[in-house]
């Protein structure tokens, strides 16, 4: 068997539950409710006045219409390091980008064109997430302390500014909400409006039964990447197991990760195993 068909049995064997966004769709239900409460009521009171009219009038009636239901959330997928996850569309792909800026809606986690230089920029109307682990971005300033399912948590106040490509003509807002003691970065970026970044970012929780597999690529140091035992170090602080194998690769040091199965951001069950290559 190959190191390819290996990692696809690792992924296909991996137990992988739904992940649980009770707590995010309860807002939207209770918000459905008072709704639906309103319509009701009002369709009473109409249903009054109209038996009113039938006894007193003899022209036609008008015709009775059922309320509008209200339009069902959108479905949702959580992805995060550790403990730390955010719930995203479920039909975003990941690192659809041209040298590190969106070209459509995204998940952003460890994107192999960010460490490229060209002339990019973001459409109108596209949003992101990017996902970091690790070391704090050093443009990051806290203006804002909180909590999040009761672990603490800081937030950069969301800024919005005109880009500077020609003929592009759009304004893109940002804001970035950091764990440190998960050492976790969420970054959220829209060209809607900063509304839409309150938006995202509100959809951040802890979740207890679940573990992200973190990210390798944000552990690099200098330009050289993580051994495979230090990052196998990495998955037991956040509760997985790791499997290391090897392949030649002289482009590499030996002992570097190359990739990680499942990818990261992936959210599975403590215990499980993730498959580690490495450099031989």
């Amino acid at each position: 068997m190959n190191l390819t068909d290996l990692l696809e049995r690792t992924a296909e064997q991996t137990p992988v539950g739904p992940p649980p966004l009770d707590t995010l769709y309860a807002g939207a239900a209770r918000r459905r409710h008072r709704r639906t409460a309103g319509l009701v009521a009002a369709v009473a009171v109409a249903a009054v006045i109209g038996a009113s009219t039938l006894l007193t009038s003899r022209g036609p009636t008008a015709p009775v219409t059922s309320p509008t239901p209200a339009p069902a959330p959108p479905a949702l997928r959580m992805v995060g390091f550790g403990h730390a996850a955010i719930a995203v569309p479920a039909d975003w792909p990941t690192n659809k980008s041209q040298c590190g800026t969106p070209k459509q809606d995204t998940v952003l986690i460890d994107d192999p064109s960010a460490a490229l230089f060209c002339g990019a920029f973001r459409p109108a109307g596209v949003e992101s997430v990017e996902l970091y682990y690790g070391r704090p971005r050093v443009d990051f300033r806290a203006d804002e302390k909180f909590q999040i399912g009761g672990v603490p948590a800081e937030r950069q106040r969301t800024t919005c500014s005109v880009s500077n490509y020609p003929k592009a003509n759009t304004t893109t807002c940002g804001s970035t909400v950091s764990i440190p003691s998960l050492k976790v970065w969420f970054r959220a970026d829209s060209s809607t409006s900063a509304a839409e970044v309150d938006r995202m970012l509100a959809r951040i929780a802890i979740v207890p039964d679940r573990t992200g597999v973190p990210s390798f690529q944000s552990l690099r140091v200098d330009l050289n990447g993580p051994t495979g035992s230090a990052y196998a170090a990495v998955l037991r602080q956040v509760g997985l197991k790791s499997q290391i194998y090897t392949l030649r690769s002289p482009n590499y040091p030996p002992g570097e990760v190359l990739k990680v199965s499942p990818a990261p951001g992936t959210m599975l069950k403590p215990g499980t195993t993730v498959a580690v290559v490495v450099t031989s």
